[in-house]
Protein backbone atom coordinates (compact mmCIF):
# COMPACT_ATOMS: atom_id res chain seq x y z
CA UNK A 1 0.00 0.00 0.00
CA UNK A 2 1.18 3.52 -0.73
CA UNK A 3 1.80 5.39 2.54
CA UNK A 4 -0.82 7.86 3.69
CA UNK A 5 1.60 10.77 3.76
CA UNK A 6 4.94 11.80 2.33
CA UNK A 7 6.35 11.73 5.86
CA UNK A 8 6.56 7.92 5.82
CA UNK A 9 9.93 6.35 5.05
CA UNK A 10 9.57 3.86 2.20
CA UNK A 11 12.26 1.37 1.19
CA UNK A 12 12.06 0.11 -2.39
CA UNK A 13 14.72 -2.47 -3.30
CA UNK A 14 15.56 -2.38 -7.01
CA UNK A 15 14.95 -5.65 -8.85
CA UNK A 16 17.81 -4.76 -11.20
CA UNK A 17 20.23 -5.98 -8.52
CA UNK A 18 18.42 -9.25 -7.85
CA UNK A 19 19.33 -12.74 -9.06
CA UNK A 20 17.29 -12.99 -12.26
CA UNK A 21 17.43 -16.79 -12.17
CA UNK A 22 15.38 -16.73 -8.95
CA UNK A 23 13.02 -13.80 -9.45
CA UNK A 24 10.09 -15.14 -7.43
CA UNK A 25 12.31 -16.15 -4.52
CA UNK A 26 14.20 -12.85 -4.64
CA UNK A 27 11.02 -10.80 -4.40
CA UNK A 28 9.81 -12.97 -1.53
CA UNK A 29 13.17 -12.43 0.19
CA UNK A 30 12.80 -8.67 -0.20
CA UNK A 31 9.31 -8.74 1.30
CA UNK A 32 10.41 -10.88 4.25
CA UNK A 33 13.37 -8.54 4.76
CA UNK A 34 11.07 -5.56 5.24
CA UNK A 35 10.74 -3.99 1.79
CA UNK A 36 7.75 -1.68 1.41
CA UNK A 37 7.77 -1.44 -2.40
CA UNK A 38 9.66 -3.13 -5.20
CA UNK A 39 11.34 -0.84 -7.74
CA UNK A 40 11.40 -2.05 -11.34
CA UNK A 41 13.71 -0.25 -13.77
CA UNK A 42 12.50 -0.47 -17.36
CA UNK A 43 15.24 0.45 -19.84
CA UNK A 44 14.82 0.52 -23.62
CA UNK A 45 18.43 0.83 -24.78
CA UNK A 46 17.61 4.22 -26.31
CA UNK A 47 16.65 6.65 -23.55
CA UNK A 48 19.42 5.04 -21.51
CA UNK A 49 22.35 2.96 -22.73
CA UNK A 50 21.12 -0.32 -21.30
CA UNK A 51 18.27 -2.81 -21.72
CA UNK A 52 16.69 -4.41 -18.66
CA UNK A 53 13.25 -6.03 -18.88
CA UNK A 54 9.71 -5.25 -19.94
CA UNK A 55 6.03 -5.81 -19.12
CA UNK A 56 6.43 -9.60 -18.87
CA UNK A 57 8.74 -9.23 -15.89
CA UNK A 58 6.34 -6.81 -14.19
CA UNK A 59 3.52 -9.28 -14.75
CA UNK A 60 5.59 -12.17 -13.39
CA UNK A 61 6.34 -10.29 -10.19
CA UNK A 62 2.73 -9.14 -9.90
CA UNK A 63 1.44 -12.70 -10.23
CA UNK A 64 3.92 -14.34 -7.86
CA UNK A 65 4.06 -11.86 -4.97
CA UNK A 66 1.91 -9.24 -3.27
CA UNK A 67 3.99 -6.07 -3.08
CA UNK A 68 3.53 -2.52 -4.36
CA UNK A 69 5.22 -2.30 -7.78
CA UNK A 70 7.05 0.99 -8.31
CA UNK A 71 7.70 0.92 -12.07
CA UNK A 72 10.21 3.37 -13.51
CA UNK A 73 10.02 3.80 -17.28
CA UNK A 74 13.41 4.89 -18.60
CA UNK A 75 12.16 4.80 -22.17
CA UNK A 76 11.98 7.36 -24.97
CA UNK A 77 8.23 6.95 -25.58
CA UNK A 78 6.52 6.10 -22.28
CA UNK A 79 3.16 7.03 -23.77
CA UNK A 80 3.55 4.29 -26.38
CA UNK A 81 4.28 1.52 -23.84
CA UNK A 82 2.11 2.76 -20.99
CA UNK A 83 -0.90 0.49 -21.44
CA UNK A 84 1.28 -2.63 -21.40
CA UNK A 85 2.68 -1.82 -17.98
CA UNK A 86 -0.74 -0.91 -16.61
CA UNK A 87 -2.07 -4.27 -17.80
CA UNK A 88 0.98 -6.06 -16.35
CA UNK A 89 0.06 -4.91 -12.83
CA UNK A 90 2.17 -1.84 -12.08
CA UNK A 91 0.89 0.12 -9.06
CA UNK A 92 2.90 3.29 -9.66
CA UNK A 93 4.33 4.30 -13.03
CA UNK A 94 7.05 6.93 -13.24
CA UNK A 95 7.94 8.59 -16.54
CA UNK A 96 10.76 10.99 -17.33
CA UNK A 97 10.32 14.70 -17.92
CA UNK A 98 13.11 14.43 -20.54
CA UNK A 99 11.31 11.77 -22.61
CA UNK A 100 9.47 12.45 -25.88
CA UNK A 101 5.80 12.65 -24.87
CA UNK A 102 3.02 14.98 -23.76
CA UNK A 103 3.80 14.88 -20.04
CA UNK A 104 0.43 16.04 -18.74
CA UNK A 105 -1.42 13.65 -21.02
CA UNK A 106 0.74 10.71 -19.96
CA UNK A 107 0.32 11.48 -16.25
CA UNK A 108 -3.42 11.80 -16.78
CA UNK A 109 -3.60 8.41 -18.49
CA UNK A 110 -1.72 6.78 -15.64
CA UNK A 111 -4.10 8.15 -13.03
CA UNK A 112 -7.18 7.43 -15.15
CA UNK A 113 -6.11 3.77 -15.19
CA UNK A 114 -6.11 3.70 -11.39
CA UNK A 115 -2.33 3.78 -10.96
CA UNK A 116 -0.20 6.26 -9.06
CA UNK A 117 1.70 8.67 -11.32
CA UNK A 118 5.36 9.59 -10.94
CA UNK A 119 7.64 12.01 -12.74
CA UNK A 120 11.43 11.60 -12.85
CA UNK A 121 14.28 13.93 -13.67
CA UNK A 122 17.93 13.21 -14.33
CA UNK A 123 20.78 14.78 -12.33
CA UNK A 124 21.54 17.31 -15.08
CA UNK A 125 17.91 18.43 -15.47
CA UNK A 126 16.93 21.62 -13.61
CA UNK A 127 14.14 21.33 -11.07
CA UNK A 128 12.28 24.04 -13.04
CA UNK A 129 11.44 21.41 -15.66
CA UNK A 130 9.11 19.51 -13.31
CA UNK A 131 7.53 22.40 -11.40
CA UNK A 132 4.55 22.80 -13.80
CA UNK A 133 3.49 19.19 -13.13
CA UNK A 134 3.76 18.88 -9.35
CA UNK A 135 0.00 19.02 -8.84
CA UNK A 136 -0.42 16.12 -11.29
CA UNK A 137 1.83 13.58 -9.60
CA UNK A 138 1.96 11.24 -6.63
CA UNK A 139 5.74 10.94 -6.66
CA UNK A 140 8.76 12.90 -7.86
CA UNK A 141 11.88 10.84 -8.55
CA UNK A 142 15.16 12.71 -8.31
CA UNK A 143 17.83 10.51 -9.88
CA UNK A 144 20.97 10.56 -7.76
CA UNK A 145 23.06 8.89 -10.48
CA UNK A 146 23.03 9.10 -14.27
CA UNK A 147 20.37 6.48 -15.13
CA UNK A 148 21.14 3.31 -17.00
CA UNK A 149 23.30 1.09 -14.81
CA UNK A 150 23.26 -0.05 -11.20
CA UNK A 151 26.13 0.23 -8.75
CA UNK A 152 27.03 3.87 -9.43
CA UNK A 153 28.24 6.34 -6.81
CA UNK A 154 25.77 8.78 -5.24
CA UNK A 155 25.87 12.34 -6.63
CA UNK A 156 25.63 14.79 -3.70
CA UNK A 157 25.06 17.70 -6.07
CA UNK A 158 21.45 16.48 -6.42
CA UNK A 159 20.68 17.27 -2.76
CA UNK A 160 19.78 20.96 -3.40
CA UNK A 161 17.30 19.78 -6.03
CA UNK A 162 15.62 17.53 -3.47
CA UNK A 163 15.45 20.46 -1.06
CA UNK A 164 13.88 22.64 -3.77
CA UNK A 165 11.30 19.97 -4.54
CA UNK A 166 10.40 19.66 -0.86
CA UNK A 167 10.08 23.44 -0.56
CA UNK A 168 7.81 23.59 -3.60
CA UNK A 169 5.68 20.78 -2.20
CA UNK A 170 5.23 22.62 1.08
CA UNK A 171 4.55 26.01 -0.49
CA UNK A 172 1.88 24.54 -2.75
CA UNK A 173 0.31 22.38 -0.06
CA UNK A 174 0.91 19.16 -1.98
CA UNK A 175 1.60 15.65 -0.72
CA UNK A 176 3.63 13.86 -3.38
CA UNK A 177 6.45 11.55 -2.35
CA UNK A 178 10.05 12.44 -3.16
CA UNK A 179 12.02 9.41 -4.26
CA UNK A 180 15.77 9.02 -4.74
CA UNK A 181 17.48 6.36 -6.80
CA UNK A 182 21.19 5.70 -7.19
CA UNK A 183 23.97 4.98 -4.71
CA UNK A 184 21.56 4.74 -1.78
CA UNK A 185 23.05 3.23 1.36
CA UNK A 186 22.40 4.16 5.00
CA UNK A 187 24.66 7.23 4.88
CA UNK A 188 23.29 8.67 1.64
CA UNK A 189 19.73 7.81 2.64
CA UNK A 190 20.23 9.99 5.72
CA UNK A 191 21.42 12.88 3.57
CA UNK A 192 18.44 12.50 1.23
CA UNK A 193 15.97 12.26 4.11
CA UNK A 194 17.37 15.43 5.62
CA UNK A 195 16.89 17.15 2.24
CA UNK A 196 13.25 16.03 2.06
CA UNK A 197 13.15 12.62 0.35
CA UNK A 198 11.13 9.79 1.84
CA UNK A 199 11.25 6.97 -0.73
CA UNK A 200 14.64 5.26 -0.97
CA UNK A 201 15.41 3.03 -3.94
CA UNK A 202 18.32 0.74 -3.16
CA UNK A 203 19.62 -2.06 -5.37
CA UNK A 204 23.11 -3.37 -4.67
CA UNK A 205 22.97 -2.28 -1.03
CA UNK A 206 19.90 -4.43 -0.38
CA UNK A 207 19.74 -7.43 -2.71
CA UNK A 208 23.52 -7.97 -2.58
CA UNK A 209 23.98 -7.27 1.12
CA UNK A 210 25.07 -10.17 3.37
CA UNK A 211 21.92 -9.54 5.43
CA UNK A 212 19.16 -7.89 3.41
CA UNK A 213 16.89 -7.33 6.40
CA UNK A 214 19.67 -5.54 8.30
CA UNK A 215 20.51 -3.42 5.26
CA UNK A 216 16.89 -2.34 4.83
CA UNK A 217 16.60 -1.57 8.55
CA UNK A 218 19.70 0.63 8.40
CA UNK A 219 18.37 2.59 5.43
CA UNK A 220 15.00 2.98 7.12
CA UNK A 221 16.48 4.39 10.31
CA UNK A 222 19.16 6.56 8.69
Amino acid sequence: MIPATCRDRVIAPSLLAADFSQIGAEVTRAIHSGADWLHLDIMDGHFVDNISFGPAMVQTVHETNDIFLDTHLMVSRPDHYLDRFIKAGADLITVHVEADHDISETLGRIRAAGCQAGLALNPATPIDQVLPYLDQIDLLLCMTVVPGFGGQAFMPEVLPKIEAAAAARQSQGLGFHIEVDGGIVAETAGLCAHAGANVMVAGSSTFRAPDMAAAIAEIRSA
